[in-house]
């Protein structure tokens, strides 16, 4: 299939698309707002000139958050134009960068769908001298329309599975035209640069870079506030666990662990937060029905003795929340999903948890996995089993966190080889 072809698919594919967006709607009823900017068409004004950034969803958003507030320092007179994919990554981006300080020097918007009058419309109204797009969210009817206008195209932070590369491969006429129209490909390893070299990336424009996670700072304050949360609570001495960023199937597998947890330790509680807020009053439902106490974070109401589940349905604050545990599971992994982000309850010195299905994330869960920061298990009795360990054996939970870091701290320094290949790249624009 060449590019011709795809746009063609993707035209007859748009009824498709809106029967996508009203399923969605059903379940999140944000989809069904800012139809338009979808198509490109009622953008809010954009400052032309600045540099273009597209984060996809919410981890993506995250990750790049670090890397937009250097260019903002780097580049004061230069507006950071933030598309994303989701209502939840719109969520947090506006969260991030809404406040008074970035007013006139960060603006947001979706990004419009790979059609090229779509993505025209676009670049016309963004004019952005640098488009910066995060991991693999690979268009080529975007990458196209900017290499026909002469702006750069990097890929920050790019990751690329072994499985997805066999996809690429597939469609070899459409992928390796687009992956040589890029300008930089700041891959995460060795392995993952070899892999978009062979689909056609030309050589001098891939880098290996690392993974800008791993730069990942935690701000003291966060802390101080855990602690203070817990001691409101009068939790100090209470076995605390965290399971993040769970998926449909994974939730229950969380709650009978924790059913089994409770029968040794009977004060015992769980933080459990769903990866997509469509399904927290799903989740909230199931706990209720395998007889849990559980109080909502949203509240915002004091989580007391009684409760025995916490669950976080709120947006932004997942780092906070893992910053409560003691012990950390890493959800979309016990389905296959391909895993979620490793490297944050690391930061934050929490022995990790996860399933076997972590894809995604397959050199920084061998990282771990090595230096003996990261324990897998594959159903609710081997996860309720080794967090009653971690609980048990003070002495092992401590070797955990000390390693996590140690890893996070050896493998730094990403994002400053991520924002030179930047640089170049405007430079040459």
């Amino acid at each position: 299939m060449n590019r011709l072809l795809y746009t063609l698919l993707f035209h007859l594919g748009l009824p498709l698309v809106a029967v996508r967006l009203a399923l969605r709607a059903r379940k999140a009823s944000a989809y069904a707002s800012r139809i338009g900017e979808r198509f490109s068409f009622d953008l809010p004004p954009l400052k032309p000139g600045g540099i273009w950034v597209h984060a996809v969803s919410v981890g993506e958003s995250i990750a790049a958050a670090p890397m937009i507030r250097e260019l903002m320092t780097r580049h004061p007179d230069l507006p950071i134009t933030i598309t994303c994919m989701t209502p939840t990554g719109s969520e947090r981006i506006q969260a991030m960068f809404g406040g008074a300080e970035y007013q006139g020097r960060v603006q947001h918007c979706y990004l419009g769908y790979d059609l090229p009058w779509v993505a025209a419309r676009f670049l016309d109204r963004a004019q952005p001298r640098l488009a910066v797009i995060m991991e693999t969210e690979l268009w080529p009817n975007h990458i196209n329309q900017c290499a026909k206008r002469g702006i750069p195209v990097a890929l920050a932070n790019a990751r690329l599975s072994e499985r997805s590369a066999r996809g690429y491969a597939r469609f070899s006429r459409l992928t390796a035209p687009m992956l040589a129209q890029m300008s930089l490909i700041a891959a995460q390893t060795p392995v993952e640069a070899a892999r978009f070299i062979s689909l056609g990336a030309r050589e001098a424009c891939v880098e290996v870079t690392g993974s800008i996670k791993f730069d990942l700072t935690i701000d003291p304050a966060l802390l101080e506030r855990a602690h203070a949360l817990r001691t409101e609570w009068a939790a100090l001495e209470r076995p605390l666990w965290i399971a993040a960023s769970t998926h449909e199937g994974e939730d229950e597998q969380i709650i009978t662990a924790h059913r089994r947890l409770l029968q040794q330790w009977p004060d015992a509680l769980l933080i459990l937060v769903p990866r997509h807020p469509e399904r927290f009053n799903a989740v909230f439902e199931q706990i209720k029905a395998a007889g849990l106490q559980v109080q909502r974070r949203s509240t915002d109401e004091l989580v007391t003795a009684e409760h025995q589940v916490l669950l976080g349905d709120t947006m932004g604050e997942l780092l906070f929340l893992y910053a409560l545990a003691d012990v950390a599971f890493v959800g979309g992994s016990l389905v296959a999903n391909g895993g979620h982000n490793l490297l944050e309850p690391a930061a934050l010195s929490k022995p990790v948890l996860s399933g076997p299905h972590l894809f995604n994330f397959l050199e920084i869960a061998n990282q771990l996995r090595e230096a003996g920061a990261l324990l897998e298990v594959s159903n609710a009795d081997q996860l309720a089993q080794q967090v009653a360990q971690l609980w048990r054996t003070p002495q092992q939970a401590d070797a955990m966190r000390a390693s996590g870091l140690s890893v996070m701290r050896a493998n730094q320094g990403a994002l400053q080889r991520l924002l030179a290949g930047l640089e170049r790249c405007l430079k040459a624009g």
